[in-house]
């Protein structure tokens, strides 16, 4: 079964919403779980609040260190960051940064070399969303129910999409279709691809999934299950069904999902 977990994080200023939430964690048909997801509220900034989902590589203990990495870190910067002051792009970089190098730096002791993805979102205290990733994990963002944007994989399928070798249906069976051209804890620099959103709409979604949960779902599938049901009963039915479609054959799978919602609701 999914753990699911879920909170709402209520604003103090006049604007009538709140952010609800919640998490999906399952090992899959894995002998080991390497995805990690958090949702930090922000400490000190009601109606702010950090999405991190980290999807390891490495082998039973360097995957799961180099996401805890990705989460840790998370933590430790958002902590720090004050709305008012700080610049969330910048914080966003900082955090790719600093994991790849604490992932680096986790190399010398782990059994395999580890790697992980990272896709991460910043909603702040008027409605505005900053968001990062690196490999294929991804961000996508919703409004009533329809795709507004997603991220583009650090992957080589998408390198053979975006050359016009292949289709997105396609690249969804290719035999390489696990294989990055970026991420954190390589000896290359990760890739720093950001993106903002001026206002999140009431209603709208911020979705960060990894491949394990996205590979199974249309965007179109994805939207009206988010836009419909609430962040927890969105996310148990994203994993479980993400989980019948594997059929036994399936990966990790993680997901953190944030939606504005009417404060009255």
């Amino acid at each position: 079964m999914p753990t699911p977990s879920s909170s709402k994080v209520h604003p103090k200023a006049a604007p009538a919403y709140r952010l609800s939430a919640s998490t999906g964690l399952h090992r899959g048909d894995r002998a080991y779980q390497q995805d990690q997801v958090e949702i930090y509220p922000h400490p000190r900034s009601t109606g702010c609040a950090m999405a991190v989902l980290a999807d390891g590589m490495g082998g039973k203990s360097g995957g799961r260190k180099a996401a805890d990495q990705v989460v840790l870190t998370a933590l430790q910067i958002y902590e720090r960051y004050s709305p008012e002051r700080d610049s969330a792009p910048q914080l966003l970089t900082q955090l790719v940064r600093e994991a790849h190098l604490m992932i680096k730096l986790t190399a010398i002791a782990a059994e395999e070399e580890p790697h992980s993805t990272i896709a991460a979102f910043m909603v702040g205290p008027s409605r505005e969303c900053d968001f990062v990733h690196a490999g294929d994990s991804r961000v996508y963002h919703f409004r009533g129910g329809d795709l507004v944007s997603r991220t583009t994989d650090h992957s080589l399928v998408q390198r053979l999409i975006e050359d016009g070798t292949l289709t997105e249906e396609q690249a969804n069976a290719h035999p390489q279709g696990n294989l990055l051209t970026g991420c954190l804890g390589t000896h290359q620099d990760p890739p720093l691809s950001l993106g903002h959103v001026d206002t999140l709409e009431i209603g709208d979604c911020m979705l960060a999934c990894s491949d394990g949960l996205w590979h199974y779902f249309t965007p179109k599938e994805m939207g009206a299950i988010v836009s419909t049901l609430s962040p927890r009963e969105a996310s148990e039915l994203l994993v479980n069904k993400a989980r019948q479609r594997a059929k036994g054959g399936g990966d990790n799978v993680s997901l953190a999902l944030v939606r504005i919602d009417p404060l009255s609701k």
